[in-house]
């Protein structure tokens, strides 16, 4: 029997929520399924993930195939990288020593990425504020314009204004 480590879909239309399951290749997607291992929660930002990292080893020791997209995910979490260094027979305090490491450098990319979408929001509400300054001076530029034809007169109706205050006055 081919097993499979995949995503099993539940959740309501549009709000997907996935198990990480076990099961034989034969079944059908949402069908049935040998063990769960964990879940995946896509709507939430970031996204969630849980694996039961036991699990995940023995069924990638029993020469379960995980789907791409569990794979992602379990190379995320470093489970992919731990199954990885044990098949290569490396000791467990190496094992340790080097998912340290890679700890470190997922904390670090986390830091970069979190800087850069800060930097994109800051440069965000700087183009909108451009975008709003130039709107506020033609507000302001076209009220003296509108003022303007107004309260200038042309040649020979400044009499007839005159006229027009003097009848309004009596």
């Amino acid at each position: 029997m081919a097993v499979k480590l995949r995503l099993r879909r539940m959740g309501r239309k549009k709000r997907p929520f996935y198990r990480i399951v076990a099961a034989d290749a034969r079944a059908p997607r949402d069908g049935r399924f040998i063990e769960e291992i964990g879940y995946y929660n896509p709507i939430a930002d970031p996204a969630i993930v849980e694996v039961k990292e036991e699990r995940a080893l023995y069924w990638l020791q029993q020469g379960a195939i995980p789907t791409d997209t569990v794979k992602s995910l379990l190379r995320k979490k470093g489970i992919i990288l731990k199954f990885d260094l044990m098949r290569r027979g490396l000791p467990p305090e190496k094992i340790e020593e080097e998912l340290k490491k890679w700890e470190v450098l997922q904390m670090e990319r986390a830091k970069r990425e979190e800087a850069k979408r800060a930097q994109e929001a800051r440069s965000k509400a700087k183009q909108e504020e451009k975008v709003e300054k130039p709107q506020d001076e033609a507000t302001s530029a076209e009220t003296p314009a509108e003022e303007t034809p107004e309260n200038t007169a042309t040649p020979g109706t400044e009499d007839r204004s005159e006229e027009n205050t003097n009848e309004e006055q009596n």
